[in-house]
């Protein structure tokens, strides 16, 4: 059983769809005790940091999802839920210590002449790490689905997976040990989405 996190999260029915797709055996909970027998877990998120951190503590993830990643087992955090893997945020004045398991802020897109803040649509990834299992068989150059005008500026240079430009290089998508994170949405993806998400339940069995 897979767990799929549920925080008030607006995209939620779209990555269990998804998941389901690639044939992933989905359980959604709204507290920590969904975590407890699960063999992978999924936080997704759309929305503010602040909201996400709140919402995590008031219902007993905040955590629960830092348990559950010492566990070992393996962990994919998608959108807002890749930024509240870092320590703080710069959006909206944020004052929420987000999860802190990696080292870095999240920050906004540096305005530019003819720079669309927030990034909505298609984009390519770089493929910085060939050895991430995420992305097995997805080729550096594919095109994935972006709607964020945040995100996180790692500390640690060797976890970043993948990089996108836009306007500037920055982390689109993380990997160490059992942890994925992505700001990128492949539940919006199509098939390259689907393949990253297929990926990641395989090494959940």
């Amino acid at each position: 059983m897979l767990a799929l996190l549920d925080y008030g999260s607006g995209n939620l029915r779209s990555v269990e769809k998804a998941l389901h797709k690639v044939g992933a055996d989905v359980q959604i909970g709204q507290d920590s005790s969904v975590l407890k027998h699960a063999r992978g877990a999924v936080l997704p998120g759309v929305g503010a940091f602040d909201d996400c951190i709140s919402a995590m503590r008031k219902q007993e993830l905040f955590e629960g999802v830092l348990r559950f990643i010492e566990s070992g087992r393996p962990f994919l955090g998608i959108c807002v839920g890749y930024q509240a893997l870092f320590e703080s945020s710069e959006e909206f004045n944020s004052c929420a210590a987000g999860l802190g398991l990696f080292k870095g802020k999240v920050v906004r897109f540096g305005a530019q002449p003819g720079l669309k803040i927030p990034q909505i649509g298609w984009n390519q990834i770089e493929v910085a790490q060939p050895a991430c299992p995420l992305y097995r068989d997805i080729p550096s150059g594919s095109y994935v689905y972006f709607v964020h005008s945040f995100f996180p500026k790692p500390v640690d240079a060797s976890i970043v997976a993948t990089r996108t430009e836009y306007g500037e290089s920055f982390a689109s998508s993380i990997w160490r040990e059992n942890v994925f994170a992505t700001q990128f949405h492949p539940e919006k993806s199509q098939i390259v989405g689907l393949k990253l998400l297929r990926n990641f339940v395989e090494l959940c069995l």
